[in-house]
């Protein structure tokens, strides 16, 4: 059995606000590092106890240089650094026969531990006129694959917005939001054992759980936050632009596309100043 696993950081263990995320201002970031890693180990540990044979750990968060390769479980084999054309899916084939998206978080505009979806530009995505984060975009391009996400770990919202997109997947909470920046976070022992748990729970049931799927060609949106950013991400050949919203759409041929021109609009976006 070959498992995929992609792993953010927000909705990792004990992570609650900036401090632990930002890898050049971070006064926590070498601890959120550590508990990122324990993370994944406690994931990888159980699905190997659960018969698969086959992992790769997909750093997926900012420069995607996170987790403490010394210290992830020797079994695995580890996926960083960046650019990379599918970002935090990055590697991902029908030769999988699972994905776990680890350390997750709820998307834009809604309640939840450190939410947004990919960057501060992005006002709301879309995938043929469904609003996703980036668990339900992950999700959509596991799903082109034929890839089913049979668990998702983070904090007790992204939970919700899972098994909104995914019923029956396998939800480890972590932590109960408080607020954007705070959180009631279970003890170390505590979140390996539920890692564990639903990871082993999720390999069992995973025939069960059907890949999200969308229709192909598949029609992205991208609502931004102001004008400039819509009109720079609007310089992506064969985009469309809708003043009256900030929105860019664009019709993507297949996963690979879809990721590549999604991450050109948000880097053109990006560029784009207030004032």
């Amino acid at each position: 059995m070959k498992l995929f696993l992609s792993v953010d950081m927000e909705g990792i263990s004990g992570i609650v606000d900036t401090s632990y995320i930002n890898p050049s201002s971070g006064v926590n970031y070498q601890r959120g590092r550590q508990f990122m890693t324990d993370d994944a180990n406690a994931v990888i540990e159980a699905a190997l106890e659960s018969g698969v044979t086959e992992i790769v750990v997909a750093d997926s968060h900012n420069t995607m240089n996170n987790i403490l390769w010394e210290k992830l479980h020797p079994k695995a084999r580890l996926l960083a650094g960046s650019p990379r054309d599918s970002s935090m899916m990055q590697g991902i084939d029908e030769s999988f026969d699972a994905a776990m998206f680890i350390g997750y978080h709820t998307r834009q505009g809604i309640p939840g531990v450190l939410s947004h979806t990919m960057s501060g530009v992005v006002h709301n995505m879309y995938i043929n006129g469904q609003v996703v984060g980036e668990f339900g975009f992950n999700a959509a391009i596991a799903g082109m694959h034929n890839v089913p996400v049979v668990m998702v770990s983070g904090d007790n919202l992204i939970a919700v917005e899972a098994q909104e997109l995914i019923p029956g997947i396998q939800t480890a909470i972590v932590k109960e939001a408080v607020s954007r920046t705070a959180a009631i976070c279970l003890s170390r022992e505590e979140a390996t054992a539920e890692l564990k748990r639903k990871t082993a729970n999720a390999l069992r049931n995973r025939n069960n759980i059907q890949p999200f799927r969308t229709a192909v060609p598949v029609e992205l949106a991208m609502e931004f936050s102001h004008a400039g950013q819509a009109e720079m991400a609007a310089i992506v050949p064969g985009t469309r632009y809708e003043t009256a919203t900030n929105t860019v759409y664009y019709n993507a041929a297949n996963p690979q596309d879809m990721y590549k021109t999604m991450r050109a609009m948000l880097n053109l976006a990006s560029g784009a100043e207030f004032f």
